[in-house]
C-alpha cells in the first residue's frame, strides 16, 4: 500500500495538466463555428454559444447536420467539464506536493 501512495505522490501532481491537455484536445474537436459556415449561417465569432447550436439543431431539418452538432456540443461539454476538473485539481495538487 506504501508503494503505491508513492506512485500516487508521484503521479498526482502531473494531474492538472494531463486534464488540461484532455480539455484543449476536446476543444479543439469541437467544429461548431465550421458547421455554421458551412451551411451559410453567420456568426458573430470563433465561439458559438450552446443556445445558439441547441436552436439551430431544433430548426433544422438535415439530420447529419444536427448530428454533427450534437457532437459539437458534447465536445463543448467536455472541454468545460475538464477545464473545472483542472482548476479543482490544481490547488489541491499544489498543497500535495508541498506537503509532501
Amino acid at each position: 500500500m506504501n508503494e503505491f501512495l508513492e506512485y500516487l505522490s508521484a503521479i498526482w501532481p502531473l494531474t492538472p495538466l494531463l486534464l488540461f491537455i484532455l480539455a484543449v484536445t476536446f476543444r479543439l474537436l469541437d467544429n461548431s463555428t465550421s458547421l455554421f459556415l458551412q451551411k451559410d449561417i453567420l456568426v458573430n465569432h470563433s465561439n458559438v454559444s450552446r443556445g445558439l447550436m441547441r436552436d439551430a439543431m431544433k430548426h433544422n431539418e438535415d439530420e447529419r447536420f444536427k448530428s454533427k452538432l450534437k457532437t459539437a456540443l458534447i465536445f463543448r461539454n467536455l472541454h468545460h467539464g475538464l477545464m473545472i476538473l483542472a482548476a479543482i485539481t490544481l490547488p489541491i495538487s499544489l498543497i500535495l506536493f508541498f506537503l509532501r
